[in-house]
């Protein structure tokens, strides 16, 4: 029997397509410790970023939720926000001479003043708030669905919605974030990995596998006590990951998988 050309053509054309899906698999990048420095034992992290030497930490749990300013090298506090007591502490990013928290279940952020801790004023959201970063014009919020909210940071109004996906399938339980590089970076929360997403489309574009990083099973609450907490040093390429309540904070480089 003849095959005819179209056949043939639609044939390649299969065979072509699938060697592009191939090719388009998502990378992963394992890592490499730097470097290595001491973290609060007691901080159980929802919210981090770096700013000029120091890390600003958001701490959760109701009653005891704090904002902290803390030294990098020796991880000891040097400015603290008790939040009240019916609070669970969320993410926080900094915008010019504010600092902007989220909560967990209340619908409530606060903004304070980023020198003194200050507060300035409250306002509300729907829905969980989860974490926060930023780039150079929006704010990033996420709220534990597949969906980021882009955020006026004058007004803090949502202004469009970035749907996370992975080979097509929604990305879940995305949680502390960090804008890296034209990227965002988002802790997936129960898991090891942080996901590296383009803000154009929301495709995850690369996984960090932190595997073997830290043995949480030697912690007292294990199933709580995970990876979450990522900060970035742009002016010296330096990225950060901690844990809830973990005793170190971690300083890495990426390293790229071989494709499997």
């Amino acid at each position: 029997m003849m095959r005819s050309p179209g056949l043939s053509l639609i044939f390649a054309l299969v065979l072509l397509l699938g060697s592009a899906v191939a090719q388009a698999a998502i990378p992963v990048y394992g890592y490499k410790i730097v470097h290595t420095y001491p973290h609060d034992t007691g901080a159980y992290t929802e919210g981090l970023f770096y700013k000029n030497g120091y890390l600003y930490e958001s701490t959760g749990q109701a009653g005891t939720s704090t904002v902290r300013k803390v030294e990098l090298s020796s991880g000891e506090t040097v400015q603290r926000y008790k939040l009240p007591s019916q609070y669970f502490g969320e993410g926080i990013v900094d915008w010019k001479d504010r600092l902007v928290q989220l909560t967990w279940q209340t619908q409530t952020g606060f903004v304070y003043d980023l020198a003194s801790f200050k507060l300035r004023h409250t306002f509300t959201y729907a829905g969980e708030g989860w974490a926060l970063t930023r780039d150079g014009h929006h704010l990033y919020m996420s709220d534990g669905t597949p969906v980021l909210r882009v955020l006026d940071p004058e007004t803090l109004a949502t202004t469009r919605r970035i749907k996370v996906t992975a080979d097509g399938a929604p990305v879940t339980n995305l949680n502390e974030l960090e804008w890296i590089k034209g990227e965002l970076y988002a802790n997936v929360w129960l898991t090891n990995r942080i996901a590296r997403i383009d803000p154009a489309n929301g495709h995850v574009v690369g996984w960090i596998d932190l595997d073997g990083l830290f043995d949480i099973s030697q912690l007292p609450d294990p199933g709580n006590d995970v990876l979450n907490g990522i900060a970035y040093d742009a002016a010296h390429d330096r990225l950060f990951v901690t844990g809830k309540c973990w005793p170190k904070l971690f300083e890495i480089k990426l390293v790229k998988r071989p494709a499997p």
